[in-house]
């Protein structure tokens, strides 16, 4: 995973480089928003971390800029201020988050870790696969024109599947994206999951989830 950090304090720009590397994270930096700009077209990121006061280009105008670049990339305001006018706005512009300073670094890694779990955003709210439809908005499920009741955890496990849709997803990928972190890793709630939601969406044509033993689950219209 790869952060762009946009932060003029060389104090807390190192502080949260030195920090994010030991995450784990690679992470690059620029001191000023037209740096932050460059780099940020330059190259590939996971996340970028934005201060709100920056020299060149304020925070404002490197958001609304990155927005037009990459819609969907998941940015942080990093800021002093703290008025809900300034949040909202920032809000309207793409923010998908906002830490006010002081602030812990936990906290900081925690939102990071939030933002990176989130499925890509897809252009169409509906997924399909075969004649099986999975519709984000309406938050319902059907084969062959006929509606098919899942649980919400189903639900979210469909949706992750028809996402990565021929994919072998292994069972540690599966637990992080569509359980949550108090989720025993160890028990069989995952197996029994997919048994169950297999069998409901059995009933409507050809078996579309396909296990590999000692890899993982698919969803596709074949399992090679």
């Amino acid at each position: 995973m790869r952060i762009l950090i946009i932060e003029d304090e060389a104090e807390i720009r190192d502080f949260l480089r030195t920090g994010l590397e030991a995450e784990m994270f690679a992470v690059d930096v620029a001191a000023d928003g037209e740096r932050g700009l460059f780099l940020s077209r330059s190259n590939d990121y996971d996340l970028v971390i934005l201060d709100y006061v920056l020299p060149k280009l304020n925070g404002r105008q490197v958001l609304e800029a990155i927005r037009r670049d990459k819609p969907h990339l998941p940015i942080i305001i990093l800021t002093v201020r703290s008025e809900l006018e300034i949040k909202k706005t920032l809000y309207a512009l793409g923010a998908d988050d906002y830490l006010t300073k002081p602030f812990l670094f936990q906290e900081l890694k925690l939102r990071i870790r939030a933002l990176l779990r989130r499925p890509p955003a897809l252009p169409s709210q509906i997924l399909k696969v075969d004649n099986l439809s999975l519709d984000l908005n309406q938050q319902t499920v059907k084969r062959g024109g006929q509606e098919i009741y899942l649980t919400r955890k189903e639900f979210m496990l469909l949706e992750y599947l028809m996402r990565e849709r021929g994919r072998v997803l292994t069972r540690g990928m599966i637990l992080e994206h569509a359980w949550d972190l108090n989720s025993d890793p160890f028990s069989n709630s995952l197996e029994t999951h997919i048994a169950s939601l297999r069998k409901k969406l059995r009933a409507g044509g050809k078996d579309l989830i396909h296990t590999f033993h000692g890899r993982g689950y698919k969803l596709d219209t074949q399992k090679l």
